[in-house]
């Protein structure tokens, strides 16, 4: 994108769209709509995956439950309800709104545990400063940022085929609002908000990344952070921050709080919301793996950060780094992309301050008036959200040498369906269970396409974890039914991805239901809420560059499982919370060293058999 007239402005107006008529939105027009399933597919395919759970009198009663459902009509009616809505629909698709309200605006508790999601990055040693570290990656950044302004940025492709692109609109210059009933995303012009919002010890500032016409170099942004963190090292202002950290309808309330009145604090939050992303500059100094990654997923208690931004990058004082996801209006492949560009294109060479612009102004602080209702609220905030992080537990595995390399070419395994396998072995390992385990299955190759529920336990994956526990059971004959399981697991993520998973259409047919009529039992049965409570929420986004990445959990008698499959590294993030539900994150972690441990050992035992047998 060629340099442009600076037209920053504190006031922005919010409800930009961008044009969508660029490289990036090329193929949105000729995407298909995601389809409405066949409620034969649906229902027969819904059976076989609560099977695993149940016992042959639950079983039964569910069967009867759904055959119900079907013989009176009210299947059918809903159904072409369903299909009614897909065809008014045809600018977006039957699920979007419902599932952006739902799942992500209409979420009240708070996104930092429960919705947000971060990356941690691998050290990158070429660089002894944080700040030029920091540099480097905005520099990076705002060059992926003029892609997709300009909307040159290619359309993600898989197999060819390219993906929706949506999504991208509310990546940059965009903030989700806090509001009561249901937040929104606010999206402002790009080019009249070239600025990025740098915060350091809880203070935010504007920094603008044009200048008289031109963009700051690398240098430039590296001298600009220098002296915010001079600065902001010697200021005490008040840390608003910390009220995004709340539960959604407390901040939408101390946001009117902190508007009402006062010109200069709605300015202020207008400069941060429609800023280009966020650089939080965080003094901590965080060593080991665990200490790492919690700082990324909630900063020192919040302070640090704006948590309603869709991306934030993460530096630390020692030059750890890495990246922070709001969830409402992104999953995680379009900032997968954006952080494997930012750390793939990452400047390293070493810093020249002399050829730098020295009439640049400095960054602006963005000092917020406070009075006692707002101190309150920000210490009433602090208290609530310590409390909630204080509660949860975060435990991370990393094995080395043990990745896709050896799971895809010496096993000949898929390597997601593998690692999901792990899963399903360390928990019953632990737990003596089975229970609801979700994997989200990418559906944008549809128009506004989002997710599905990857439902992960199936009669086979229960078939071989049950025999890996089993000492009569021979390892030739684990090895054959875990290539069934992973199998299974492989075909019903395939079919999820093409819009013909479960969970989203009953969740369709269920919403159409009107107000004065009766609940059908299938929805009431049960099966329908223990399978479809994710006490497993698992994905996997696997990266180079990554050395850590994760969530919390969704349920509080869940764990979070966040995994990524690289080349030679096979790694696992696991959260959860202390209640009375007694789970445990580190004993699950171990639990998952132990069945990588004992599942790598029967396929090695029984490729060396098959060697033998050879010779």
């Amino acid at each position: 994108m060629a340099p442009v007239k600076n037209t920053n402005t504190t006031t922005p107006q919010a409800g930009f769209k961008p044009a969508m008529k660029g490289k990036l939105y090329a193929s949105q027009a000729q995407l298909p709509k995601l389809p409405v399933p066949k409620l034969e597919d649906t229902i027969p395919k819904y059976l076989r995956t609560i099977e695993p759970f149940l016992t042959k009198e639950e079983l039964e009663n569910s069967k009867q439950a759904v055959q119900e459902f079907v013989s009176t009509g009210v299947a059918n009616e809903l159904q072409k309800r369903l299909e009614a809505r897909a065809a008014e629909h045809q600018d977006s698709s039957w699920l979007y709104e419902w599932w952006n309200e739902y799942a992500y605006l209409g979420y009240r508790d708070p996104v930092v545990p429960y919705v947000s999601y971060y990356y941690g990055y691998k050290d990158d040693y070429r660089f002894v400063d944080s700040l030029a570290r920091a540099a480097s990656m905005v520099s990076a950044g705002v060059e992926f940022w003029k892609s997709a302004v300009d909307e040159s940025l290619e359309p993600e492709k898989i197999k060819g085929a390219p993906l929706c692109s949506i999504s991208y609109q509310y990546m940059f210059n965009t903030c989700r609002i806090p509001k009561i009933p249901s937040d929104y995303p606010a999206q402002y012009d790009p080019l009249q908000n070239q600025k990025i919002t740098v915060a350091r010890n809880g203070i935010f500032f504007t920094l603008p990344i044009i200048h008289d016409g031109k963009y700051l170099t690398r240098e430039e942004i590296y001298n600009q952070l220098a002296r915010i963190v001079e600065k902001a090292d010697g200021m005490v202002a008040p840390q608003v921050g910390i009220l995004s950290s709340d539960n959604r309808d407390n901040w939408a309330q101390n946001r009117d709080l902190l508007i009402q009145g006062s010109e200069i604090n709605r300015a202020n939050l207008a400069d941060i919301e429609s800023s280009i992303f966020l650089l939080c500059l965080d003094s901590d100094k965080p060593v080991t793996q665990t200490e790492f990654s919690r700082r990324l997923w909630h900063g020192n208690y919040g302070f640090n950060r704006f948590f309603d931004k869709p991306c934030q990058f993460i530096v630390f004082d020692n030059g750890k780094a890495g990246f922070m996801g709001e969830h409402s209006m992104m999953d995680g492949t379009p900032t997968l992309r954006f952080n494997d560009y930012v750390s793939s294109n990452i400047d390293s060479s070493p810093i020249d301050l002399s050829p730098i612009r020295t009439d640049l102004p400095a960054a602006k602080p963005l000092i917020f008036e406070t009075n006692a209702k707002i101190v309150r609220a920000m210490t009433d905030a602090q208290a609530r959200f310590k409390a909630e992080i204080d509660k949860q537990q975060l435990s991370s595995v990393m094995f080395h040498g043990y990745g896709k390399q050896i799971i895809s070419k010496t096993f000949g395994i898929s390597p997601d369906a593998y690692a999901q396998m792990l899963i399903q072995l360390a928990y019953y390992k632990l737990h003596r269970r089975f229970v609801g385990t979700y994997e989200p299955a990418q559906t944008r190759k549809f128009l506004c396409g989002r997710t599905e529920a990857g439902r992960v336990v199936s009669n086979e994956s229960v078939a071989w974890v049950k025999s890996m526990l089993d000492p009569s059971v021979p390892n030739a004959e684990r090895a054959r039914l875990l290539t069934l399981a992973t199998g299974a697991h492989a075909k019903y993520l395939s079919e999820a991805g093409n819009g013909q998973g479960v969970d989203r259409h009953l969740f369709g047919l269920k919403q159409l239901l009107k107000q004065d009529e009766k609940t059908p039992s299938i929805f009431t049965d049960p099966a329908y809420k223990f399978t479809s409570t994710w006490a497993i929420s698992t994905s996997n986004l696997s990266n180079e560059y990554f050395t850590s990445w994760g969530w919390g959990e969704v349920v509080p008698h869940g764990y979070g499982v966040a995994y990524s499959v690289n080349k030679d590294e096979l790694m696992y993030n696991v959260t959860c919370q202390t209640n009375e539900h007694n789970l445990n994150a580190a004993n699950l972690a171990q639990c998952l060293v132990d069945a990588a441990v004992q599942t790598k050992a029967v396929l090695t035992a029984v490729a060396l058999e098959k060697t033998k047998a050879k010779l």
